[in-house]
């Protein structure tokens, strides 16, 4: 199997990495994802309502900011390193059994955990707050046109160059108004599915 894969990442090389040999690329997330380094990122997704809200359906799209803040620590499969990563997602769009609404999301703390010791692949955790603002009260009724998103995340960059990576990542969602409302029925759970592509720039560990 060794073999095999050297044989495959020695053809995909030039296409995925140019200048960039078989060994180096099996580097890559201890490479990129070091103290220091910025990721930019554009993602999209959606996600869908649970517990009696499974007629309720979520679409966005936006852009992540982070900042890798530490270097790696522990061993083994934990070792990895600490980001504060921030959403800004313009395009937020809630389909109601009503209808449409139409918003935008910030999510100012996403503090996630990525592990390092992976080879072109960088599996991460992460837990997150944000705010949701929408042209209507959500869910409709008596409800506020302001909810809160805390969420958790689990995710995995892939690395087919040095500072880039498509990652993927799967969310379970809490949607609440914190009383900002007459009612605060909020969507209690929800499942999230998020693609993107991001670029690191920053720090970079020597080979």
């Amino acid at each position: 199997m060794k073999f095999i894969a050297a044989i495959v990442l020695s053809l995909l090389a030039p296409w995925i990495a140019p200048g960039q040999d078989s060994a180096s690329l099996l580097k890559l997330p201890s490479q990129n994802l070091t103290k220091g380094t910025w990721e930019l990122g554009v993602l999209g997704g959606g996600g869908t309502g649970l517990d009696g809200n499974d007629r309720t359906q979520f679409i966005y799209a936006g852009a992540r900011v982070g900042r890798i803040l530490t270097d790696d620590h522990f061993p083994g499969w934990l070792r990895g390193n600490f980001e504060w990563a921030v959403d800004l997602l313009p395009d937020y769009t809630i389909f109601t059994p009503g209808g449409a609404v139409y918003g935008g999301s910030f999510k100012p703390a996403i503090w996630k955990w990525n592990f390092t010791r992976g080879r072109n692949y960088a599996p991460y955790a992460a837990i997150a707050g944000g705010i949701v603002f929408s042209t209507e009260n959500l869910p409709p009724g008596k409800t506020s046109w302001v909810n809160f998103s805390p969420q958790a995340s689990l995710g995995t960059f892939r690395f087919f160059k040095s500072g880039a990576a498509l990652f993927m990542e799967g969310s379970y969602v809490h949607h609440s108004n914190a009383r900002l409302g007459a009612t605060n029925p909020g969507y209690n759970g929800s499942l999230f599915f998020t693609v993107g592509y991001g670029w690191f720039r920053g720090s970079r560990r020597s080979e």
